[in-house]
């Protein structure tokens, strides 16, 4: 029995009349959420980098070359305010991870850039962060990875 199944345990003796299934599932899905959170965090860390830092130069670097994006379409990838994500780029700026320059095609915007660092930084991290995602999905095999993969995708599916 883990955690969960001791919850349940109690719902069930206490609240025969519910159909406490679900929290099983969404329960596990927290705790896993936790503690992967957790081992990213860390892995990234040392890195020197924040998970929201990650997320904007990772976003750059995948874009490809030249590896600047408007502000705007940073925002769209996320799921954070427009304040939020200016404190992330004024951040990783004063860093020198990213850089503010002028967009060549509208001179009245900026364009949010990977400096050399930011990209040595980012391409340092994204291994590692890789290499422990293969590490923290190993108590899985392939066939459950995918069974996993196909029902987690399903779910979300009906949210988006």
């Amino acid at each position: 029995m883990d955690h969960v199944d001791r919850i349940i345990a109690q719902w069930n003796r206490e609240r025969p009349d519910l159909d406490v299934g679900p929290m099983a599932l969404l329960g596990r899905l927290n705790r896993v959420r936790q503690h992967l959170g957790r081992e990213i965090e860390q892995v990234l860390a040392e890195h020197g980098l924040s998970v929201a830092g990650f997320d904007v130069l990772a976003t750059l670097r995948r874009s490809g070359a030249p590896f600047r994006l408007s502000p705007g379409d940073l925002l769209a990838t996320t799921m954070v305010t427009s304040g939020t994500m200016t404190n992330r780029i004024d951040q990783l700026e004063k860093e020198g991870l990213v850089e503010r320059i002028k967009n060549p095609d509208d001179g009245r915007s900026v364009l949010i850039a990977l400096t050399p660092e930011g990209r040595e930084r980012v391409d340092r991290a994204v291994e590692a962060h890789v290499a422990n995602q293969h590490r923290l999905v190993d108590g899985l095999d392939a066939r459950q990875r995918e069974e996993l993969d196909a029902a987690l995708r399903a779910l979300l599916a009906a949210f988006e």
